[in-house]
């Protein structure tokens, strides 16, 4: 079974990698409306001045609708899990394991 721990400190194009390689989906990262800068930190692409800080952990159990919920949470970023080869969005009910199968 899969897990990622992520911090705010990493850098997008790293969690993309990570998660790529954890769980086999896609992850697609946005500032605003657009997607972020590969080589930003998660911490300046922060849309929300509220948002917590720290370590996030997920396992492949999680929903796609809870880690995305959670991460907007956590970190105040916007992000959508996507297919293995990121041409269409994963099921919102399906787990981040089976999202990239």
């Amino acid at each position: 079974m899969a897990d990622l721990t992520v911090n705010g400190h990493m850098k997008v194009k790293t969690l993309k990698a990570e998660f790529k390689n954890a769980f086999g989906a896609s992850l697609r990262v946005y500032k605003a409306t657009h997607f972020a800068d590969d080589e930003a930190t998660l911490a300046s692409v922060r849309e929300s001045e509220g948002a917590k800080t720290g370590e996030f952990f997920c396992s492949g159990k999680m929903s796609v609708a809870d880690f995305e919920k959670d991460f907007k949470e956590i970190f105040g970023i916007t992000v959508q899990v996507a297919n293995a080869d990121n041409t269409r969005l994963a099921d919102n009910a399906a787990s981040l394991n089976d999202a990239g199968k």
